[in-house]
C-alpha cells in the first residue's frame, strides 16, 4: 500500500518514520520531496584506456573526488555524478522507499536510477545523477530534487537493514564488491 499525505503526516508524528530537517510543505499527496545538500562527488580524470576493477579496493576508492559546494553546482554535459539529500531519514521495518528524481529535473535533461531505502535504514540517501542533456546544469543546494514513495510492507521485516551504506551521512562512495 502507498502511503498517502495523511498516513505520512501520522507516521512523522508519532515518530515512526523520522525525517530531519522535516519541512511540512515536502509532503506531496503520496510522497515526499527530498532537498539536495552541498557536497558533489566526481569522477577523478582517468586515461581513456583506465578500466575499474569495482573489486580493487584502491580503484574504487581513487575513483571519485568529494567536495563541498555551498554555492551552486554544475554537472557538465553527460557527466555522472554521487549527490546526497539534505534530509536523514529513519525508516521503520515495516515501510520501504522508492527514490525518484523529480520529473521537472528529468525534463531538464537529468537521470537517476530508481534507488530503494529497505526497511529499517537509517541516513540520509546518496543519488546517482547524470547529466543526459547537451549543456551543463547548476544545482542549488536546498532545492528539491528526489521524491520518495513509501510503500507499507505486509508484514514487518524479519531482519531490518544493516548493511554498508546504514547510518550514512552526506555522500557515500559505493562499497567494493566482493569477488565471487
Amino acid at each position: 500500500m502507498v502511503m498517502a499525505d495523511f498516513d505520512l503526516r501520522a507516521a512523522i508524528q508519532t515518530k515512526r518514520l523520522v525525517i530531519e530537517p522535516f519541512h511540512d510543505d515536502s509532503i506531496r499527496e503520496n510522497g515526499i520531496d527530498f532537498r539536495l545538500d552541498d557536497e558533489i562527488a566526481r569522477h577523478k580524470e582517468f586515461y581513456k584506456d583506465f578500466t575499474l576493477d569495482p573489486t580493487d579496493e584502491s580503484h574504487v576508492n581513487n575513483t571519485y573526488e568529494v567536495t563541498k559546494k555551498p554555492g551552486s553546482m554544475v554537472i557538465k554535459p553527460h557527466e555522472q555524478v554521487l549527490l546526497s539529500t539534505v534530509e536523514y531519514l529513519e525508516m521503520p521495518d515495516d515501510v520501504v522507499g522508492f527514490v525518484e528524481l523529480r520529473s521537472s529535473w528529468a525534463r531538464h535533461g537529468l537521470s537517476m536510477p530508481p534507488t530503494i531505502v529497505d526497511a529499517g535504514f537509517k541516513g540520509t540517501i546518496t543519488l546517482e545523477v547524470v547529466n543526459n542533456a547537451p549543456y551543463a546544469i547548476r544545482l542549488l543546494p536546498g532545492m528539491r530534487f528526489a521524491h520518495i514513495i513509501f510503500i507499507k510492507t505486509n508484514n514487518r521485516v524479519g531482519s531490518a537493514y544493516s548493511g554498508t551504506y546504514n547510518g550514512q551521512r552526506g555522500v557515500r562512495l559505493p562499497k567494493v564488491l566482493e569477488k565471487k
